[in-house]
């Protein structure tokens, strides 16, 4: 049951995942979302991290029970197989095949395992297989915001009861409920135990997967398992020893999470998120590549410009796709606002952002205030909202005009609403009998205020500035009120009233819609008939005749009226009706025309009037002909315009009789040529006498003015021309009402009309329907334009069908290419089978397309080929596979690929080898493993990603190079056959003992002869008698101190001998009596030729005569004479034994008497040696105080040296040919400052050694004073008190009354018995001084031994052998003869006066003990003194890094305080 559930939901998420199926919800590929992220990957306990520690297992099978971990490194197959991390658990076995785990410490009970992710991912399941016994407790927890908080999934345990007594134990009822369950927890199996965790349990029927609690059930952002509870057998209950635990711990062979990016169904792949670098395959990534408009890393949002919808998740049958706002090209900013999508009914909830080119509203639809709308020019236009052009003065609300066109509330777009008294398209004129535009006056203009009886009725009453008025004859006065004389008022008011008026002001009385005093003047929104009133255009004339459409351009003189003409053949006739007569008179009745060839006068009038009375409907019949012509031309027309009645005003009141009036009426009317300006069209301006004419004779004909009648959507505005009563039309529009669209327009409405736009090439005419604009097409033709073809045609404009085979009903209607191809088919014309079918689809061939069987058919699951065909020749039927696949029937791994795309569900896979094999090759990788088999480049492993054994590098970038290993310095278990294994990463080579470098082909330091078995060999230098600790690295010779010798310079050097820790000397073996230069080195007696003799063979031996080297045998009866010589000299040998027994006791006595003496001129001459040497000694304090000085410099040059020779030795590897560490001028440097180093020593030697040196005077002066004594030594004992003691002897000869002796006294022993280090006397004080000398020669040696090994220490840089070489050189020492001479007598006479040396010797004793502490506390003090250094060092680090601390806050409070001035700004604003 899980694996099926299994296979349905990958199959579910890969039918989700396909571009071609995302119709609703997309769902990208679930996989491990452990792949690539081991770095993510924790664990709070880990066996082995800090030291190895060993484990045990539970089990009687098994020999060996106990083991080690160590994780302190990461696992690898070949040399770290005992590492236990965390991140084995990612894949179940390593590259060989061999099973890996984690493992944690023994003993504890509480560790979780917590994955974190990088972005919200989609969780589906997980499986865990344990090494150990399966927990007995656990649960497993998640996070959605990066663990800021947990929620837990699923609680298991043995007993659910007990471990988790607050969590209920049922059976799940609740997709999301949190139970405890106890079937993976059990103590079987005690290995390879399951744990599987799904997050919607298969037995749980979901009704809506797509709701908010099941998507937040699967979004997750971290991933814990927390173990808390160990299976046990029981025995660490009674013992809780560490050994009992070892066999108790969590160990885990695998953990798969199985997920994929977390998307709200708004994506079907994903990609790697930003700054995560990983690139490892089968890797899950987290960035979502977003579909439906939406964005971010899980698409959780809409994109920009998107919102005029609420983002969703998408659903199965609903995508939810964000919709792009409508700001109608005015913002490309937008906000979603839900309670503006709630007070659309759901429909739009999108607000526009920042509107520009003066628009506002929620989609930038209207104009800001003073803008409005171009009725020309579509909202969408950048410059549709056009500037008010209203004069603020005269204008309400400050010259806001409308915005647009509502005929409903009365609104025309862009026109001015003037103030009361003011008027003007622009409002910037007073209304007649006003003046005095003022911005501050509510009514705009003041009332003129003029007396109507003294005011002229011509014009304005007054000045529309100042609003004087315009006063009659003998009339005066602001407003006309005054008579310049009053005799003449009765005059002025005969002559100025007219007929019929009023006697009190002179008001004529007006017929309607006449105004003014002598109602000369028409009421606004009325005018004046013209004599051409009664038109009648041609076009809508009967019969059906053809109209001729004219188009009117800006700035072409208008010669017609109405649409155009009606084209009439030679012969034929038009039917007027006349209806609308008002007058009852006689008309000329005249024809405006144009015919198709140039005239001079388009009109003709008919020769005889015609009566016309209202109310009747009159029916005129008119044919045209050619003039005295029998036949007819049927290519001749004739473009008639208009019937025109011409009233004849001569019938008129006013204009008929003789009357004077009348006949200048009529003289008025011939002489301004009124009734000429309307004969042809268009009108020309007329004269005012003419208007004045006119007006009269409208009034009189239709009794008073004639209203407008402006079309409120047609026209500007309410107001027309006087004479004509032609309104103002917007664009587009004609008419002498502005309710007609012009020619080639259409949609008559607020904004005008249209142009049609027909097109040249597919419409019959240029004029389109005046209401739905539909061109005339032609045959095959079509749309509003005939701009395209029919349905089911292409190829405008020469239309043709659509040739698809009868697989598709329409086509491409430029090329002809099919739409939506049925029946499998696809193709231009649908004419072969889609991929994945084969056959002939083409009409008439009876074939039709059938699956490919490639194994399986397309919607199969088991399709692994593109298209197929089948080959004529053998019926049968040839696969085209996909990549990856090969085979008749695509059911074999292409070279390259693996998988088992034999089975259902299975596919191929490109083999993982990172590039390292020819994918072409059949052999380069199992076809149905994957394993890489013939890895390229020297790479190797599963996967060709590693260097195969003996090569190191990136495989992964094809530079694998060959390891150079020496074979001499390189464990022997990495070598086979002359080629030996490096790290694989590093090229590190692993080296025997004592043996480094990278190609393990040097010896460590003080180390020699690289190729032995165990590494190279101590070079085992003498400490003091070698300059360095180093030998040579091929013969293991020490560099000797002069003097010494051997190969680790534990003899003397050549041609010397003795005891090299004693004193070396010279054997000095002559060569031409010596077998050798090199004598003996324990005795240094030579080895002599025959005939030669001596120690250093430089005389003639005995039985030889003659001068050395010519020396001659002697007689041979020397032989004889010598043998008796001998004989006597064995003789006196033995005599002289028993005289020396006899001569014991006196010799004894002698004897003391003797070293008496010796020593009392030895006490005199060690307090000379001792002055001298106390000098000596202040000298060397001083050297050594240099000496740390220089040592300090050393130390610091050295590391600079080291640092060099390791740099150069970096680059030494990297070139070929070994090469010279020193040039020539260097070497040459260096054996200078050698010489110099040497003389310096030399000197230094000088003072202490040689025949001019303090020491061997001293010597001189003892043998000198040992003479002496021997002369003197008789007076001395008498004069001298030599042992401090009485030297009363007693019996057997004690001195029983003094401890310290005397002469003759003996110990217990028999030893004889004189002073002591605490006598009194001359022995008790040589032996003190004795002692202070022995003490200070060695602390002399010391010194001097010191002084010469920092000289001839080896490895030190020329710079610091020439500094040590001055500082000796600058020491001064009494090496002057004359100046030591001086010093000795000096010293002489000193020791002739001094009375109490002992006392002297005691307190130079102190003050050198004191010396030596104020020296010690100097260097305490030093120390601490380095030490509060270091302290202020430190404190001064902390103090900068606290001031960059203080600088960036004070910016950050800078940066603070600027934004909340911003802050506050805005605020004010709002």
């Amino acid at each position: 049951m899980y694996l099926c559930w299994l296979v349905i939901s990958a199959l579910r998420q890969i039918l989700f995942s396909m571009p071609h199926l995302c119709r609703g919800s997309c769902y990208p590929a679930t996989g491990n979302l452990l792949i690539g992220r081991d770095i993510n990957l924790t664990a709070t306990s880990t066996c082995g991290l800090e030291a190895p520690e060993q484990y045990c297992i539970v089990s009687h099978l098994l020999v060996d029970k106990c083991f080690k971990c160590d994780s302190r490194r990461p696992y690898q197959p070949d040399y770290h197989r005992t590492s236990h991390r965390v991140e084995n658990v990612i894949y179940l076995k390593d590259s060989k095949g061999d099973l890996t785990w984690w493992q944690s410490v023994n003993g504890e009970e509480s560790v979780s395992i917590r994955l974190n992710l990088e972005a919200e991912f989609h969780f589906t399941h997980l499986i865990m297989k344990f090494k150990t016994f399966r927990p007995a407790g656990m649960l497993i927890e998640r996070s959605a915001d990066f663990g800021r908080s947990w929620r837990p999934y699923r609680y298991f345990a043995y007993n659910c009861s007990r471990t988790f007594p607050q969590i209920p134990s049922r059976s799940l009822q609740l997709i999301d409920d949190v139970i405890c369950e106890e079937r993976y927890s059990d103590i079987e199996p005690s290995t390879e135990g399951e744990v599987i965790y799904k997050v919607l349990d298969p037995s749980i029927h979901v009704s809506d997967p797509y709701s908010t609690n099941i998507q937040d059930l699967l979004r997750i952002t971290n991933l814990r398992i927390n173990f808390t509870k160990l299976h046990t057998l029981g025995d660490n209950l009674l013992d809780r020893r560490p050994d009992v635990l070892q066999k108790y711990y969590y160990a885990l062979y695998e953990l798969v999470v199985r997920g994929s990016c977390f998307c709200y169904g708004h994506a079907s792949e994903c990609v790697p998120v930003q700054g995560v670098d990983t690139r490892v395959s089968g890797m899950i990534h987290g960035h979502c590549v977003c579909k439906h408009n939406t964005e971010g890393l899980n698409c959780e949002r809409c994109r920009d410009f998107h919102h005029d919808l609420p983002w969703r998740p998408a659903e199965a049958d609903n995508p939810h796709t964000c919709r792009e706002c409508n700001c109608n090209g005015h913002s490309d900013k937008c906000h979603f606002d839900m309670a503006v999508y709630l007070a659309t009914g759901n429909v739009s909830g999108g607000v526009c952002d920042d509107c520009l080119h003066n628009t506002m509203g929620r989609n930038c639809e209207t104009c800001k205030p003073f803008y409005y709308q171009d009725p020309a020019r579509d909202i969408r236009d950048p410059v549709a909202c056009v500037s008010c052009d209203c004069d603020p003065v005269g204008s309400l609300e400050g010259g806001v005009c409308d915005s647009h066109t509502d005929l409903d509330l009365g609104m025309i777009g862009g026109q001015c609403r003037c103030k009361p008294n003011v008027k003007g398209q622009r409002c910037d004129y007073c209304k007649e009998g006003h003046y005095g535009l003022s911005q501050n006056d509510p009514l705009g203009c003041q009332p003129c205020n003029c007396d109507p009886r003294g005011i002229t009725m011509v014009g304005g009453p007054c000045d529309p500035i100042s609003g004087d008025c315009s006063c009659k004859r003998y009339v005066t006065g602001r407003y006309c009120n005054q008579f310049l004389n009053i005799t003449f008022l009765i005059l002025l008011i005969l002559i100025s009233c007219c007929y019929r008026c009023r006697m009190d002001n002179g008001q004529c009385d007006c017929r309607p819609h006449l105004i003014s005093r002598q109602c000369s003047d028409v009421q606004p929104e009325y005018f004046c008939a013209a004599l051409d009133f009664y038109k009648y255009e041609a076009e809508g004339a009967v019969p059906d005749v053809m109209t001729v459409h004219r188009e009117r351009q800006p700035g072409q003189m208008v010669t017609w009226t109405g649409p155009g003409f009606a084209r009439v053949k030679d012969g034929a006739g038009l039917v007027f009706t006349i209806d609308n007569i008002a007058y009852a008179m006689e008309y000329d009745i005249m024809i405006r025309y144009e015919p198709e060839c140039e005239i001079l006068h388009r009109y003709i009038q008919m020769p005889q009037p015609f009566c016309f009375e209202p109310s009747n409907r009159y029916v005129v019949s008119i044919r045209f002909q050619r003039h005295a012509v029998s036949y007819r031309y049927l290519t001749a027309y004739i473009l008639v315009d208009s019937l025109v009645l011409m009233p004849k005003y001569e019938e008129l009141p006013g204009f008929q009789g003789n009357d004077p009036l009348a006949q200048q009426r009529r003289e008025e009317m011939v002489r301004y040529m009124c009734v000429e300006s309307f004969m042809a069209a268009p009108m020309p301006p007329l004269a005012e006498m003419c208007i004045k004419l006119i007006c009269s004779i409208s009034s009189l004909m239709h009794d008073g003015a004639l209203p407008c009648h402006c079309d409120p959507q047609g026209s500007l505005s309410a107001e027309c021309d006087k004479v004509g009563g032609q309104c103002h039309c917007k664009p587009n529009v004609i008419g002498r009402n502005c309710n007609l669209c012009a020619p080639r327009t259409y949609g008559f409405g607020p904004y005008g009309c249209t142009a049609c736009d027909c097109h040249l090439d597919g419409s019959a005419g240029q004029q389109c329907d005046p209401s739905t604009g539909q061109c005339p097409c032609n045959a095959g033709a079509h749309g509003r334009q005939c701009s395209n073809c029919q349905h089911g045609h292409w190829g405008f404009p020469n239309c043709r069908p659509c040739q698809c085979n009868g697989h598709a009903e329409s086509c491409d209607p430029h090329t002809g290419a099919c739409h939506e191809c049925r029946d499998h088919t696809a193709g231009h014309q649908c004419e072969r089978c889609m991929d994945g079918f084969y056959g002939n689809p083409v009409l008439g061939s009876g074939e039709h397309c059938r699956p490919c069987p490639c194994p399986g058919y397309l919607d199969s699951g088991h399709s692994n080929g593109d298209s197929c065909h089948m080959d004529p020749a053998s019926n049968q039927i040839i696969c085209h596979c996909k990549q990856g696949y090969t085979g008749p029937r695509c059911d074999q791994c292409a070279p390259g690929f693996y998988g088992n795309p034999e089975q259902a569900g299975g596919e191929c896979r490109p083999c993982e080898c990172n590039g390292n094999i020819v994918a072409e090759d059949p052999g380069s990788c199992d076809q149905h493993t994957g394993q890489c088999l013939k890895c390229l480049y020297n790479t190797d492993g599963l996967s060709c990603s590693e260097c195969k054994p003996g090569y190191y590098g990136n495989a992964l970038v094809r530079d694998c190079r060959r390891c150079t290993c020496m074979t001499l310095g390189t464990q022997q278990a990495y070598c086979s056959d002359g080629l030996c294994y490096c790290d694989k990463q590093t090229g590190l080579c692993p080296c025997r003992t004592n043996v480094e470098g990278r190609n393990c082909d040097q010896c460590a330091s003080n180390y020699w002869n690289l190729g032995m078995d165990r590494g190279c060999e101590a070079c085992g230098c003498h400490p003091q008698n070698s300059l360095s600790p180093h030998c040579n690295l091929i013969s293991g010779q020490c560099h000797c101190r002069p003097g010494f010798g051997g190969q680790q310079c534990t003899e003397c050097e050549p041609l010397h001998w003795g005891n090299p820790n004693v004193q070396c000397a010279e054997c000095r073996c002559d060569p031409l009596g010596a077998e050798a230069l090199q004598c003996d080195r324990t005795t240094g007696a030579c080895l002599c030729r025959e005939g030669t003799s001596g120690r250093h063979c430089d005389e003639c031996a005995r039985g030889f005569t003659g001068s050395f080297p010519k020396c001659v045998s002697c007689h041979p009866c020397f032989q004889l004479w010598d043998d008796i010589v001998c004989q006597v000299q064995r003789d006196l040998d033995n005599i002289r034994l028993i005289i020396a027994k006899i001569l014991e006791m006196a010799f004894g006595m002698l004897n003391s008497i003797e070293v008496t003496v010796t020593l009392f001129w030895l006490r005199a001459e060690i307090a000379i040696t001792d002055g001298r040497l106390m000098g000596i000694e202040r000298e060397i304090n001083g050297t050594a105080e240099q000496d740390n000085s220089l040592k300090r410099n050393l130390t610091s040059m050295e590391q600079e040296l080291r640092d060099l020779n390791d740099t150069l030795a970096q680059r030494s590897e990297n070139v070929d040919v070994p090469s010279v560490c020193l040039c020539a001028d260097q070497f040459e440097k260096v054996r200078k400052y050698y010489l110099q180093s040497l003389e310096a020593e030399q000197r230094c030697n000088a003072s202490v050694f040689g025949p001019e040196s303090p020491v061997e005077q001293s010597q001189d002066t003892r043998n000198r004073t040992e003479t002496l004594l021997e002369q003197k030594k008789d007076q001395l004992l008498r004069t001298v008190t030599v042992c401090g003691g009485s030297g009363n002897v007693g019996a057997n000869d004690t001195c029983a009354d003094n401890s310290c002796g005397g002469t003759g006294c003996k110990d217990s022993n028999g030893t004889l018995l004189c002073g002591g280090p605490k006598c009194k006397g001359t022995v008790g004080d040589s032996l003190r001084a004795l002692q202070n000398a022995h003490e200070v020669t060695k602390n002399l040696t010391a010194a001097s031994d010191d002084l010469m090994n920092i000289g001839k220490k080896e490895g030190a840089d020329p710079e610091s052998i020439e500094k040590v070489a001055k500082q000796v050189l600058a020491i001064e020492l009494p090496v002057n003869r004359t100046l030591l001479d001086r010093v000795v007598q000096q010293i002489r006479d000193n020791i002739a006066n001094l009375t109490d040396v002992e006392r002297i010797f005691n307190q130079t004793s102190a003050h050198l003990d004191m010396a030596k502490q104020l020296l010690n506390r100097a260097q305490n003090a030093g120390a601490q003194a380095d030490r509060v250094g270091d302290a202020i060092s430190k404190t001064k680090e902390a103090m900068n890094t606290s001031q960059e601390a203080i600088e960036k806050a004070e910016k950050a409070i800078e940066m603070a305080m600027e934004n909340l001035d911003a802050t506050k700004n805005a605020t004010a604003m709002v």
